[in-house]
């Protein structure tokens, strides 16, 4: 039975649904998707970017969601309105089981996201195909882009595999563009799963070129992991349309994650950077850091690991996070180091206007078995304290239980505080939500490197942060800078690139395209290290304006001493451009833009050793700069005329 009674159709501008005998079109403003009903086994037979006119006509010869060849019985379709957006539902039976495949509409963004839920009894999820688009023509070319996390071990996170799509190719990765070459038309696939060596049940790739048909692949389940009654939800996978040009295609995408959660911005300390472990919070350490973190201009401070009474195994005295509820009073504030609770640290935080976040590891055991009683932590330590911020610490995702434990934790605190808590979902180790998945939660705290260790190379924490920009929204990543003057000896006394070779200034603008994370303790700062908290409260003044762009890098991959930067499109005509001259022997940096070719841009500094400037913009979106001095920055405001 099919609902033929759908939501009217107001205008072509909002979300919007219609099926017209054997024909489904979902849409909005931006981009239509056309399906051939086929009883709910949907096949898409044209995708529609309204914003170029151009039409990709398919050839439509299997269903886009399929396991196997098996044709599935007649679906039912219906329309589930939401602020801002529409969903489509479709429901059909196919292979033992049922089929969820509800598609995601929402105002202004060019891509339709599908979540797929099955149940019932299935005997192979091996051949699964979670969308597919099925074109014609012989000059597709393709970009497979891979994502790894795991930061604790890899240090270049990006890795791109261009293609001429031609017989049948198996790709890795979280992101798929495609464009043909006669047309100029082009799509994307976002996956929306972990990293792929984090994804379950990984068949060793993402997405299938054959030609001019497109598939993605691996849900991340098996069949013994499936409920009989009861919904299970796989990854999920978002279409979007890609307009004529790179730049085209990026900002259609970076529309759909900006959509997923508004952005909040903050500038966090947390102390762990310094490796004092546990040793050091107590409350009158973190009282003194709230007086030194409010002369450096932090808007949050977060007590890691250590605040709570029982003992990790990061603690320097030793413990574990094995069986954490046989002792109920585990996550409670330890009343040797806070004999008031937090509320003291708490008003003193409000008195400085800084919140305090904390730290938090999920009880791992039995695929987080234990999440109701978590929850009920952090929702108390909201109502008690008020406190929002948390770190997610420790996650391990082997098992598709684990995966909807840990969502049905985090799901019912936001629940219970209206939406108010944010997580900082930890990318460092393990397996892990990585960087396209659980976005809806809050923002990622990328990595941990420490002068301890010798690890902490400022033009490579950039590196990964410029890379990243072009795919993930740079302003949902903690980006760290560390205390330069701590370990001058852990690095060789040549070395060009050791951290107390820059500034404090520059260290923590390296961070502003992110969210800056003091990883240190202000207590361990030189006195003239906190006047660089004037240069950070002139960041925050702006730092929404600056993130509400599409955020891109531009300039050349940081190495050290290149030209390198950020450039965030707020409109056509105006925006931010954040240049790093790196240790450049060059005075005048020319680098690529997403600036027009040929256009006269208007620079007006804002912050950092920039000069008021008026330039045209050459080829390929080519400028010149100058900056005065190595390893020096500058942020301006653009306006193109």
């Amino acid at each position: 039975m099919v609902v033929m009674v759908l939501a009217a159709v107001h205008s072509v501008a909002r979300p919007y649904c219609v099926l017209d005998k054997d024909t489904l079109r979902i849409g909005n403003e931006l981009t239509e998707r056309v399906f051939a009903w086929n009883d709910g086994h949907l096949m898409t037979t044209a995708l529609i970017d309204k914003t170029t006119g151009i039409e990709l006509r398919t050839r439509a010869r299997f269903p886009d969601f399929a396991l196997g060849r098996e044709k599935g019985s007649a679906g039912v379709l219906d329309t589930l309105s939401g602020p801002g957006g529409l969903t489509v539902r479709i429901t059909f039976c196919l292979a033992g089981g049922e089929i969820r495949r509800d598609y995601i509409i929402r105002d202004g963004v060019p891509a339709i996201a599908c979540e797929t839920a099955v149940r019932g009894i299935f005997t192979e999820t091996e051949r699964l195909v979670l969308e597919r688009l099925d074109f014609p023509g012989k000059h597709w070319r393709g970009n497979a882009v891979e994502f790894l996390d795991r930061t604790d071990d890899n240090n270049t996170l990006v890795e791109e595999h261009h293609f001429l799509s031609y017989h049948r190719t198996l790709w890795r990765g979280n992101l798929l563009f495609a464009t043909d070459a006669v047309s100029e038309g082009g799509f994307f696939f976002l996956k929306e799963s972990p990293a792929g060596a984090s994804q379950l049940h990984h068949g060793g790739a993402d997405f299938i070129a054959d030609g001019g048909c497109f598939s993605v692949i691996g849900a991340g389940i098996s069949p013994e992991e499936i409920k009989p009654d009861e919904w299970t939800r796989l990854y999920g996978c978002v279409t979007g349309v890609a307009g004529r040009s790179e730049k085209e295609a990026l900002v259609a995408l970076r529309t759909w994650q900006k959509s997923i959660r508004p952005n909040e911005d903050m500038v966090m300390m947390n102390t762990w950077g310094d490796r004092g472990q546990d040793t050091r919070v107590t409350e009158s350490f973190c009282l003194k850091e709230l007086e030194l973190g409010a002369r450096l201009g932090i808007t949050c401070f977060q007590i890691d690991d250590g605040w709570q009474s029982g003992k990790s195994p990061n603690s320097v005295s030793g413990g574990s996070f094995k069986d954490i509820w046989r002792n109920p009073l585990y996550w409670t504030p330890d009343p040797e180091k806070y004999p008031d609770g937090l509320f003291t640290i708490v008003e003193k935080g409000r008195e400085k206007g800084i919140e305090i976040g904390l730290w938090f590891n999920p009880s791992v055991q039995d695929d987080f078995a234990d999440w109701e009683q978590d929850a009920a932590v952090l929702t108390g330590l909201f109502r008690t304290y008020g406190i929002r911020i948390f770190k997610i610490d420790g996650v391990q995702l082997p098992t598709k239980k684990a995966e909807e434990n840990l969502r049905s934790l985090l799901d019912r605190v936001r629940e219970q505080t209206d939406g108010q808590v944010i997580f900082n979902l930890d990318a460092t180790a393990g397996r892990r939500a990585g960087y396209h998945y659980f976005g809806e939660y809050g923002n990622i705290f990328l990595e941990n490197r420490y002068t301890d260790w010798g690890n902490y190379y400022p033009y490579q924490t950039l590196r990964n942060l410029w890379m990243l920009s072009r795919y993930v929204p740079a302003e949902k990543l903690q980006i760290e800078f560390l205390n330069p003057w701590r370990n001058v000896d852990k690095y060789p006394a040549e070395d060009p690139f050791a951290p107390s070779r820059y500034s404090f200034d520059y260290l923590a603008a390296l961070t502003f395209a992110a969210q800056p994370l003091a990883w240190l303790e202000a207590s361990n700062l030189p006195e003239e290290a906190l006047e660089t908290g004037q240069l950070i409260k002139a960041y925050r003044e702006i730092s929404e304006d600056f993130h509400s762009g599409t955020i891109l890098p531009v300039g050349e991959e940081p190495d050290g001493v290149a030209w390198t930067g950020f450039q965030s499109l707020r409109d056509e005509k105006s925006g931010w451009l954040l240049v790093y001259r790196e240790d450049s022997p060059n005075r005048k940096g020319r680098f690529r833009t997403w600036l027009p070719d040929g256009r006269r841009v208007k620079l007006t500094p804002v912050l950092g050793s920039g000069r008021r400037t008026i330039t045209r913009v050459g080829v390929d979106g080519t400028i010149r700069l100058h900056l005065k001095s190595p390893n020096s920055f500058a942020l301006y405001r653009y306006e193109i005329r």
